[in-house]
């Protein structure tokens, strides 16, 4: 596989194609929410770029998760902040990578757990392959393709940087 594009780039053209999403939309105000953790950090990231108002919420996602059981995995929880309303409102839900969509599908529960949005616009930093669920993003700083065992993570907050992971890391 070829070097990881650097997260600042991937972040500028974020930027530029949510501002024309949003203005080829005619959205004003919208109000964005970051998937734990690593959505969260992406989404902080777009916030400042793009001068949204509202503040930004966080989703844990951990109890609209549906393959724990399937990964072994136990869930912890930390608590979801939304300080607004998702009523009616124009969201723009950010993950760090969406491959499978099941993360994506929990996100979407929670979130009309708390109202029903106008419409969700979907942005994540990586698109991989390997969705189980029709889902895709609206915005992604880049599609990868990985080898057989190969996973990508997002390290951070202060400096937000990918890293390559072989094996069962």
């Amino acid at each position: 596989m070829s070097p990881l594009p650097s997260v600042d780039t991937l972040l500028d053209k974020m930027t530029c194609d949510l501002q024309q999403l949003l203005s080829d939309r005619g959205l004003e105000n919208p109000v964005m929410v970051g998937i734990h953790t690593g959505g969260v950090w992406i989404a902080q990231a777009l916030h400042q770029r793009l001068h949204i108002q509202s503040p930004l919420g966080e989703l844990d996602i951990a109890f609209y998760r549906d393959d724990y059981d399937q990964r072994g995995l136990q869930p912890q929880v930390k608590p979801s902040s939304l300080p607004f309303s998702t009523e009616n409102r124009h969201v723009i839900l950010v993950d760090d990578v969406i491959m499978s969509g099941r993360t994506v599908r929990a996100a979407f529960n929670e979130l009309f757990d708390y109202g029903r949005p106008a419409s969700i616009i979907l942005v994540t930093l990586l698109s991989l392959p390997g969705r189980e669920l029709p889902i895709q993003p609206d915005i992604t700083g880049q599609q990868l393709t990985l080898e057989h065992g190969e996973r990508v993570k997002l390290l951070g907050p202060e400096k937000l940087a990918l890293k390559l992971v072989t094996g069962a890391a």
